[in-house]
């Protein structure tokens, strides 16, 4: 979102942070607040929020710590972006702040030159065509659809402030000059539990909607993922990391299956949030499973990866965790083999925990 004349009236650095228009006793402060009201809703439905500005920080920020009648605080601010850099550009860094799509954008801006710019950079962005009375905003991008969701999880609530908890980790590993001391020092717990009802609707979710980091991008519905749990000849895991400075939720997803007694399993599925890379949750991940799957005297696992257009960053997955190769098809993908016998768990600084 940008701010000025979109998010209040009138322009910040020329008016102070307590002189926008926005609030009661104008139609203008009204119409703003109540996009302001939306736009807090759409943060409690799951979609994050950025400031992306052309203005300087401290006039940006000034009316989220000063302005009375402000409904959007800056906690509800996963990425604040602001400086005098084109919108296309800081479009581009808050993706990558935030580890995410750049096709999962969509820029809010009430400035059609800045519309248009973005469009024509960045095409895969979504630009809604704002009508010039903001008391029409909110219906204008509610219309288009952008933000339907076939439910609505507790983690959806949440998932500000994990991406702000994510931001910061990522600030102290920067400024660490020890990987494996700041790995150490956040503490990490990674808990794993087995499909059940109780989190179905957010694996479902998680199946539906991962792209990069998922092996296979096979897609579920909540009746088939209901059907893993007490399935004989599957193995349904979630896992949900927690460490010093917050829950991140269930950020990875492992089916595997196998046929009747065969003491061969195939996984089905691999999936991971990109806001936990460079934390050796992979290497975690594969620890317990290949720990489950001895359990149940599953000798051998199989590997799929099946390129799509997003999902390169895996190419190599399987063969960093010791895979050896069966067979690849370059632009398919390829399959991977792993004798359990000749598996020597990864040392992580991750405790694993059950439930």
């Amino acid at each position: 979102m940008d701010l000025d004349n979109t998010l209040w009236g009138s322009v910040v650095g020329d008016d102070g942070g307590e002189g926008i228009g926005l609030g009661q006793g104008s139609a203008m402060g009204e119409a703003y607040l109540d996009f302001q009201r939306w736009v807090v809703d759409q943060s409690r439905r799951g979609v994050i929020l950025a400031v992306c500005s052309k203005n300087d920080e401290a006039n940006a920020l000034a009316p989220f710590e000063r302005h009375p009648e402000m409904v959007l605080s800056r906690s509800h601010i996963a990425a604040f972006v602001a400086n005098w850099d084109d919108k296309a550009t800081n479009l581009r860094k808050i993706a990558q702040r935030l580890n995410i799509g750049i096709d999962s954008c969509v820029f809010v801006d009430d400035n059609p030159f800045e519309r248009n710019i973005v469009r024509r950079e960045l095409p895969t962005v979504a630009v809604p065509e704002l009508p010039e009375d903001p008391a029409f905003y909110a219906r204008c991008i509610a219309d288009a659809g952008y933000f339907e969701a076939l439910s609505i999880t507790a983690e959806d609530a949440e998932r500000t402030q994990q991406y702000q908890a994510n931001l910061q980790r990522e600030s102290l590993q920067a400024n660490a000059t020890d990987l494996k001391g700041y790995l150490a020092s956040l503490k990490m717990e990674l808990w794993v539990k087995a499909f059940d009802q109780v989190d179905l609707k957010r694996v479902v979710q998680l199946i539906n909607k991962t792209n990069q980091f998922n092996l296979t991008t096979r897609r579920y519905t909540e009746e088939e993922v209901a059907a893993l749990i007490d399935a004989p000849d599957a193995i349904g895991l979630h896992f949900r990391l927690t460490d010093c400075l917050g829950d991140n939720g269930i950020i990875s997803i492992i089916i595997g299956r196998r046929n009747g007694k065969d003491t061969k399993m195939a996984i089905d599925t691999w999936l991971m949030s990109c806001r936990v890379l460079g934390r050796q949750v992979e290497n975690a991940c594969m620890n317990v499973l290949a720990e489950r799957a001895k359990h149940l005297g599953i000798t051998e696992i199989i590997g799929e990866y099946k390129a799509t257009a997003k999902n390169a960053m895996v190419k190599q997955h399987y063969e960093k965790l010791g895979f050896l190769p069966l067979c690849e098809d370059p632009g398919v993908g390829s399959v991977w083999r792993l004798e359990l016998a000749n598996y020597t768990p990864s040392e992580t600084f991750i405790t694993i925990r059950e439930g």
